[in-house]
């Protein structure tokens, strides 16, 4: 069945947010033109405790006060000065709970999608990975604290198809977060579907 109006962005656990995203459409219009991934890969940051979020501590400065706005708030951030990253913060407001979005497999707009990727075929290398997801969609900061909810906004969700089954979800811990130190890093926080090619590092990790 359909997860309706994305009511599940208003739960207080952002690992069970991070599995119901897995499916959900990513979509963007920007000047026109409607590109769109499928979510396949993601990551839970749970704060104030969780020593990889940018929000530990309850850490608020100019870049991390997006994270306790409403869920359903895009948190866009550049990593080592090259790379946009976007993340769902998923609340409740005033709780700094966000999702990284890793992975996507494109699902509208494929030819504009090669064409930002500068890539001709339908591989997996388009929207794999969190730094090159944003560029196949043409997302960047000044996207950051955008509502994902707005029905037109130039950046949103949208549910467009069933919910994918937990049978169908690999559980494994989070990439690149070995300065967070256990028992942070051992976490089963990372997501990915089960058999799409379009995951960020497919054999990163046992599943688990």
């Amino acid at each position: 069945m359909l997860i309706n109006n994305l009511q599940f962005l208003t739960g207080t656990d952002p690992v069970v947010i991070a599995r119901q995203l897995i499916g959900v459409e990513l979509v963007t219009t920007l000047g026109g033109v409607e590109t769109a991934v499928r979510i396949t890969e993601t990551e839970a940051y749970w704060a104030p405790d969780d020593r990889a979020s940018h929000a530990f501590g309850n850490k608020r400065t100019k870049r991390t006060e997006v994270f306790f706005h409403q869920p359903g708030t895009a948190y866009v951030y550049l990593c080592y000065g090259i790379h946009e990253m976007f993340n769902v913060v998923t609340g409740p407001a005033g709780t700094a709970h966000a999702i990284l979005i890793r992975a996507g497999e494109p699902s509208r707009g494929l030819e504009h999608i090669k064409k930002r990727r500068n890539i001709e075929t339908l591989s997996p290398q388009l929207s794999s990975g969190p730094g090159v997801l944003t560029k196949a969609l043409g997302i960047d900061r000044k996207l950051n604290g955008h509502d994902l909810l707005l029905p037109n906004g130039v950046v949103r969700l949208e549910v467009t198809g069933p919910e994918v089954p937990p049978s169908q979800l690999i559980a494994t811990p989070r990439i690149g977060i070995g300065y967070a130190g256990e028992p942070w890093t051992s976490k089963a926080w990372r997501f990915y579907r089960k058999d799409s090619r379009f995951v960020s590092r497919l054999n990163a990790f046992k599943e688990r």
